[in-house]
């Protein structure tokens, strides 16, 4: 495959790990018998992105805050159904299997003795530490996740695309504007407002009553932004049927608060970290010790090889 120079890799980390922990077997364990399955499956995702994606720098995207405060005082409902524990002054526990859980601080130790960049900024979630590298990018930009509210990002002028897993990521759908507009009918800047409008149960964002994915893509061809379309709203001689009309006056209040939720920030305080792609593990000899802790055995070994080659 031809390498796009200079490329970054941006990976939604906890999308992928969640993605490894349910395409993996619970009876890969470590010695002690701990399950490892979403451990091991996220070093296999890194080495084949890397392998088949030859990027020149690599990011860990975390979720310091999966639900950050300053969304939910705009949108109560937002990920709401997805609380398991509530906690005052901290950020709210999410929903996670059992055994999910106590393997994610094992993906961050191996993470860093590797020597991958790992970022997570308080307050903010893993889209929005992915937004601001993309806004601050200088090059080409690939951005690995399973959520397609990072579509968003997606910019043929900027060399921004998404790669998508279909399965693994063995097959990853490259999306670019020509795969959104046939898919949905808008570019990425698009995107965000195409979801606004219709909602999107998953992340609790109620949408606007009655508008649906395609009617908001005609409603956005039509007026050209959500902007362009409560205008509309406004003027009687635009071409909305009294139905959507009606619908859309109803939902000013959400409609003017949902936009700084559902984008996603590319103003991030982010720390100054090394981007570039290891070569060699930063911390050798604690790499040893948590591989033979977790035994992360072929997994670990084959990545590293990777790097290195």
């Amino acid at each position: 495959m031809t390498t796009r120079s200079g490329k970054c890799l941006l990976l939604d980390t906890p999308s992928l790990y969640f993605r490894a922990y349910f395409g993996v077997p619970d009876s890969v364990r470590a010695p002690d018998g701990t399950p490892v399955n979403a451990v091991r499956g996220l070093l296999d995702f890194i080495d084949r992105l890397v392998k088949d994606h030859r990027p020149e720098r690599l990011v860990a995207c975390m979720d310091a805050d999966w639900r950050p405060q300053w969304r939910v005082d705009l949108i109560p409902t937002y990920k709401a159904h997805r609380v398991a524990e509530e906690h005052t002054g901290a950020p709210d526990a999410e929903e996670v299997p059992d055994t999910l859980a106590p393997q994610v601080p094992v993906i961050e130790d191996v993470l860093d003795a590797i020597g991958i960049a790992r970022v997570g900024v308080a307050g903010y979630e893993a889209d929005d530490v992915i937004g601001t590298f993309t806004a601050r990018a200088d090059g080409p930009v690939d951005i690995v996740t399973g959520d397609r509210d990072l579509y968003q990002l997606v910019d043929d002028e900027r060399d921004v695309r998404v790669l998508y897993p279909l399965k693994g990521v063995g097959t990853l759908q490259v999306t670019d504007e020509a795969v959104l507009r046939e898919k949905y009918g808008v570019d990425g800047r698009g995107y965000a407002d195409l979801a606004l409008l219709r909602g999107d149960p998953s992340d609790g964002l109620p949408g606007v009553a009655g508008i649906g994915e395609k009617t908001a893509a005609k409603l956005l061809a039509e007026f050209g932004d959500l902007a362009g379309i409560m205008a509309a709203v406004d003027d009687p001689r635009a071409g909305l049927t009294p139905s959507q009309r009606r619908r859309l006056t109803e939902a000013r209040p959400y409609v003017a608060v949902a936009p700084k939720v559902v984008r996603v920030a590319g103003d991030v305080p982010l720390p100054e970290v090394d981007t570039a792609l290891p070569r060699a593990p930063r911390d050798p000899a604690g790499l040893e010790e948590l591989a033979a802790r977790w035994g992360l055995g072929g997994s670990l070994q084959r990545l590293l090889t990777t790097l290195g080659a």
